[in-house]
């Protein structure tokens, strides 16, 4: 059974920045994988997307980021570890959430619906 743990939450300044990790237990290689991807809920708020990253054999890798964060978040992920990464920076208050590593063995999961397995979140505050 494939375990998602993600750690590297905790509070930091506006404009600071903080790496999430997200362990995959279970699994022989991410690399079976076809999605992996970061999703964050704030208090009060639905569940949204942050970031996706797939990838296979033959199609090589494909990332999609919420125009929130598009340009100061990466998603990356290391098949040898066993690891996917959200590198967030120029950290904002509205990005305080319980973020949530998921994944799915659909290359190019779109929806929140395809992706059957789920982290128990790390809390982000930025807070002054």
């Amino acid at each position: 059974q494939v375990q998602l743990v993600e750690s590297g939450g905790g509070l930091v300044r506006p404009g600071g920045s903080l790496k999430l990790s997200c362990a995959v237990s279970g699994i022989s290689s991410i690399g079976i994988l076809g999605t992996e991807g970061w999703y964050r809920q704030a208090a009060g708020k639905e569940r949204e997307l942050v970031a996706r990253i797939a990838s296979n054999i033959t199609s090589g890798g494909s990332t999609f980021y919420a125009n929130s964060v598009k340009g100061r978040f990466t998603i990356s992920r290391d098949s040898a570890k066993n690891m996917v990464y959200l590198q967030m920076s120029t950290l904002k208050p509205s990005d305080t959430a319980v973020y949530y590593c998921a994944a799915t063995y659909t290359y190019l999961a779109t929806t929140e619906a395809a992706f059957p397995i789920w982290g128990q979140g790390t809390q982000v505050t930025v807070s002054s």
